[in-house]
């Protein structure tokens, strides 16, 4: 585990043979002009949240450098230093409108609500596992105004049987078929391209992998030839196993680098970069500690140049910074994840709770929004 070196201001020399540079935008506020003010700073992928400031961290084979400044005076640090081009490029992908074919607007983040056609869900316990029953429950959360369906047939809880692609076709299909036509865009949560390509012919829209499609050899070509947008997540090894003493040299630096060799695989596959979302896969592969570092570096994964999805809904870390409430005790804790990752420009959000999210996020942005 490499060493984190907290400075006051930036310093001479940090810049060495084989270093790496990354930026993320902190002190990000919104405003009703998307145009760029000079004075309050320049916007994130051209829509409402604008910064002013970045804090660059420097990555050696020893420890990692991190100090926050205003963006000139990053700029003046990096052309002494010799690596202006990297941190240039950082701040075009920051600033760089995106080209998604998800999103119509920034302004506030999609709501994805679960439907978990399993028997053995971390949360609701099996409790649509029967089609019938998660139809209702999609028919619920279109009545609460979700934006995306998110139908997944194969549990990814900690420790998780895998079950057999026939079995999660068999439970999936039924319900995409019963709610495709009522307006909402359906999300496949599935590793299997045959999964994919049964629930894209069935009325999904939207691949969501766990995998980044890499669990299976096919997703690729097919997520290619379908062309339909994919969620690409982080997981260190797999459900099965995940939780088996996760480790990294440093969680977010480490989950946007491989995020961001699964984009490139993705391109080189024919995948449009308009196609792709990341998503750093809270709780997936990863300690308390772990999730605490990226959800606090959210806004790391801007520079990735493609739309940021998270799933924090109800999860263990929430307990464990807290009580140990079991899942159905964790709606404050999620919907003070869903505040924050708002702040954080993040565009889509997975949740459990629609209805409640909705209000909480309505409530924070009117706040916001205010400018009496």
């Amino acid at each position: 585990m490499q060493k984190i070196v907290k400075l006051a201001a930036p310093e001479r020399g940090l810049f060495v043979s084989g270093s790496s540079v990354f930026a993320r935008p902190i002190c990000m506020s919104k405003t009703k002009d998307t145009l760029s003010d000079p004075v309050k700073g320049i916007n994130l992928h051209g829509g409402p949240y604008h910064f002013d400031k970045l804090e660059l961290l420097i990555k050696t084979d020893e420890n990692i450098s991190v100090f926050s400044s205003e963006i000139d005076e990053a700029r003046e640090w990096a052309l002494a230093e010799g690596c202006i081009e990297k941190l240039d490029q950082i701040i075009l992908n920051l600033t760089g409108r995106h080209s998604s074919n998800v999103f119509t607007s920034l302004s506030s983040p999609l709501l994805m609500g679960v439907v978990n056609v399993t028997p053995d869900s971390f949360y609701d316990g099996g409790k649509n596992s029967k089609a019938q029953m998660a139809i209702s429950q999609a028919h619920r959360l279109i009545a609460d105004g979700v934006d995306i369906i998110d139908i997944g047939g194969e549990s990814s809880k900690p420790g998780a049987v895998p079950v057999t692609a026939e079995q999660e076709i068999e439970r999936v299909i039924p319900v995409i078929k019963e709610v495709s036509g009522f307006g909402v865009p359906i999300s496949i949560d599935t590793q299997k391209s045959s999964v994919m390509e049964a629930a894209v012919i069935a009325g999904a829209s939207i691949v969501n992998d766990i995998s980044a499609l890499s669990a299976d050899p096919k997703s690729l070509r097919l997520l290619r030839e379908l062309g339909v947008p994919v969620i690409l997540m982080h997981m260190q090894g797999t459900p099965v196993d995940m939780q088996n003493n996760p480790y990294y040299q440093f969680a977010p630096l480490d989950i946007l680098e491989y995020l961001r060799n699964r984009i490139d695989v993705c391109l080189e596959s024919g995948i449009s970069l308009s196609n792709i979302i990341v998503d750093p896969g809270i709780g997936f592969g990863k300690n308390l500690n772990h999730n605490v570092a990226l959800l606090n570096r959210l806004s790391l994964f801007h520079s990735l140049r493609v739309p940021i999805a998270i799933g924090v809904s109800r999860k263990s870390f929430i307990a464990s910074l807290n009580e140990d409430e079991p899942p159905d005790q964790r709606l404050a804790g999620s919907l003070a994840m869903a505040i924050w990752a708002c702040q954080q420009g993040v565009q889509i959000l997975r949740v459990h709770d629609v209805a409640e999210t909705k209000q909480a996020l309505k409530i924070y942005k009117a706040v916001v929004d205010d400018d009496l």
